[in-house]
């Protein structure tokens, strides 16, 4: 039972980092203007994300606008975050195919192992994936942001949605690593050996009449 423990937490971790990796490719906190050195205006909020980019007056009012240019996107963050959410997808259901918990493929047990390190695996490769996108995205703003020759009001910094998607990637991580080491042995153990009856036994047994 302890593999099947083992099992169930590295899912739900994993699971966890899924919902962080989808909240995180929605939201369009990924940077936000800076306010600092002179840059002392504080009367408006400029947010980017992956899809568009909102401003977020003192006021109180939002506007945001989708981008209308592919070269305004960021395609290589764009595009890892999304193979990762697809990938987390499909591991969920495999996954939840090979983990002890569930009734399917019982009867096979080594091959129900096989299919949770699978998904296991892709659990892995999902967050290695939003790693890349994610450290990606934010060594770019700090590139810009200590550019010398980049203006003082075009400076951003990290957003929200960096934070929540390096958690989200740990998490699915972590949860895939432990996916695959709780297969390593089967938690059933060896069958018990069977030994013929004796001799004593069979002579002890009633005669039929």
């Amino acid at each position: 039972m302890a593999s099947g423990g083992m099992q169930l937490l590295g899912f739900s971790l994993a699971f966890f980092g899924f919902v962080g990796l989808i909240i995180s490719t929605t939201m369009t906190e990924w940077k936000m203007s800076s306010y600092a050195g002179d840059n002392i205006i504080t009367a408006q909020a400029i947010y980017e994300g992956l899809w568009s980019s909102c401003v977020y007056q003192s006021t109180g009012q939002i506007q945001c606008k989708v981008y209308d240019s592919l070269l305004q996107l960021p395609p290589a963050a764009r595009g890892f975050m999304v193979t990762a959410i697809l990938l987390c997808a499909f591991a969920v259901l495999v996954a939840a195919v090979g983990m002890k918990c569930t009734k399917c493929m019982e009867d096979n047990m080594e091959a129900k192992n096989k299919v949770a390190v699978a998904g296991g695996a892709a659990f892995v490769i999902a967050g290695v994936c939003a790693f890349v996108a994610t450290i990606w995205y934010g060594d770019n703003i700090r590139r810009q942001f200590f550019n010398p020759f980049t203006p003082t009001n075009a400076r951003y910094e990290f957003g929200k949605a960096l934070y929540i998607g390096w958690g989200a990637c740990a998490l699915t991580v972590i949860g895939g690593g432990l996916l695959c080491c709780s297969c390593g042995k089967n938690s059933s153990g060896p069958p018990a050996a069977r030994y013929p009856p004796s001799r004593a036994n069979q002579h002890a047994q009633p005669a039929h009449v």
